[in-house]
């Protein structure tokens, strides 16, 4: 049995599509008992459960062999809170861990990304058999920004229009994270997962533009005013992310994603054709019916 934690996020529960996929039995740790329904139709193990509370998690840790410890996104208690899990599962003995952490977690820059390069110091004092995912941005992330560009024809890029992102597909990652959970001599390894290609957001627009029959303009939204107050963490961290992305952009190699899983990565385009049919039932700001 494999757990997953945050498993009713985006990410946790694409983790436990691929495990299911293998045939693998998963218990999926969530935040809340509220229904699941993408869960259900997997027929996965689902169990309520406060990660900050190491004494609630340690028991569903029980006879697992791999825990996929992911931690809710924009939380300022993931460095002492995902240490604390690491405990929790060395005392239950866990034989494997895997860590979702993020590309270039060393960038101080960014709080969250420095919450993880702590966790990933912590697992090398851990005594535990560990591996380390470190994917990039997803492609899914811009899918709001898809649709509004349907509208208005805008895609609004609160980083800028010349640095690139090698955006990953959750596809990718879910293939990748269930690799590294099942599959033996990745020990100690740490593993960067990008896309395939560089994208700036005009190169977005361009893609975009080309799938809807219609122009569609990268637009420089930066964001205005002064940073957030690290009491708004969650905001904070945006805002933080988005000025370290026009400063530096965040592209990675799509090649350790490609070894891990075996095929090339899923480029943007194969995610925007998975979308497409969406998209082009929007109706354009200011035009008639659509043909």
């Amino acid at each position: 049995m494999i757990v997953v934690t945050a498993a009713g996020g985006a990410t946790g529960t694409a983790v436990v599509r691929a495990l299911w996929s293998r045939g693998e039995q998963v218990r999926a740790v969530v935040r809340s008992g509220r229904p699941h329904p993408d869960l259900t139709a997997l027929s996965v193990d689902a169990v309520a459960a406060d990660l900050t509370v190491p004494a609630a998690v340690e028991p569903l840790l029980a006879g697992a062999r791999a825990l996929y410890l992911i931690w809710p996104n924009f939380d300022p208690a993931e460095a002492t809170g995902a240490t604390a899990v690491l405990a929790a599962a060395r005392r239950a003995g866990v034989p494997r861990l895997v860590y979702h952490s993020v590309l270039r977690p060393q960038a101080r820059s960014m709080p969250h990304h420095a919450a993880k390069d702590r966790v990933e110091e912590a697992l090398d004092r851990s005594g535990l058999a560990w591996r380390v995912l470190q994917p990039g941005a997803y492609s899914a992330n811009l899918d709001g920004g898809l649709a509004d560009a349907a509208v208005t024809g805008r895609f609004r890029s609160p980083w800028g229009l010349e640095r690139a992102q090698s955006l990953v597909d959750l596809r990718d990652v879910a293939e990748a994270a269930a690799v590294l959970l099942t599959e033996d001599g990745l020990d100690g390894g740490t593993f960067e997962v990008a896309g395939p290609e560089p994208l700036t957001a005009r190169r977005i627009a361009g893609l975009l533009g080309s799938r809807l029959g219609r122009e569609v303009t990268a637009v420089d939204a930066a964001p205005g005013g002064p940073v957030p107050p690290v009491a708004d963490y969650a905001a904070h961290c945006r805002r933080l992310m988005f000025d370290h992305y026009r400063a530096h952009g965040f592209a990675g190699s799509p090649r350790v994603l490609e070894a891990l899983v075996g095929r090339p990565a899923h480029t943007f385009g194969e995610h925007l054709d998975q979308l497409e049919a969406e998209l082009r039932s929007i109706r354009p700001a200011g035009a008639g019916e659509l043909p």
